[in-house]
């Protein structure tokens, strides 16, 4: 496997692009019309796409991804050395906050919040 993407269907991918710039402090390595792409780290990427683009690549196999708008559709557990300082950046940046940094029965001290289209996103360190 050379690399692995975890594709958010967005519905704004210009509002989207701008949240994820400031909470991961990254620029896009891809920015075209109906893709974002982020670098993170060994490979890994989020990807952003338009639920309308996605949409048209589904057709009528699935419901239109717009209509799970708000709706916990995916979590991305992100472990990092600071992650209060993600949280913070995530809320400065419109995020909507979901449960506070604690310790978590698993071992890690971890916070959660939404971002604008409600996949949650979960900050965490051991």
């Amino acid at each position: 496997m050379k690399n692995i993407m975890f594709i958010l269907y967005v519905a704004d991918q210009a509002k989207s692009k701008v949240f994820y710039q400031n909470v991961l402090q990254l620029e896009p390595v891809v920015d075209v019309p109906g893709m974002t792409e982020f670098t993170l780290e060994n490979g890994v990427m989020i990807g952003l796409m338009p639920n309308e683009g996605i949409a048209k690549i589904l057709g009528d196999a699935l419901p239109h991804p717009g209509k799970g708008q708000g709706i916990p559709r995916c979590e991305l557990y992100l472990k990092l050395d600071d992650a209060r300082s993600y949280i913070d950046r995530a809320l400065n940046a419109g995020a909507t906050p979901v449960s506070p940094m604690q310790e978590r029965p698993w071992g890690d001290t971890a916070g959660y919040v939404a971002d604008p289209d409600g996949h949650v996103l979960a900050f965490a360190e051991e």
